[in-house]
């Protein structure tokens, strides 16, 4: 019975730690996205296009 508490004891502090890293990378700025939207400009023509023709096929349907 005392593994039990010790492995779960263990397991929390590992999980506290993982989300502890997270918290931090998040405010370091390493998931923010700067190549995207330098990107994005160059093909919003074709993405609305699309949308257009997918939208009246779905009329004429």
């Amino acid at each position: 019975m005392n593994v039990i508490y010790l492995m779960l004891t263990i397991s929390i502090i590992v999980a506290l730690v993982f989300f502890i890293a997270f918290i931090i990378a998040v405010k370091n700025g390493q998931y923010d996205d700067s190549y995207t939207p330098s990107v994005r400009m160059l093909f919003e023509d074709e993405l609305v296009k699309e949308k257009s023709t997918k939208s009246i096929k779905t009329k004429k349907d």
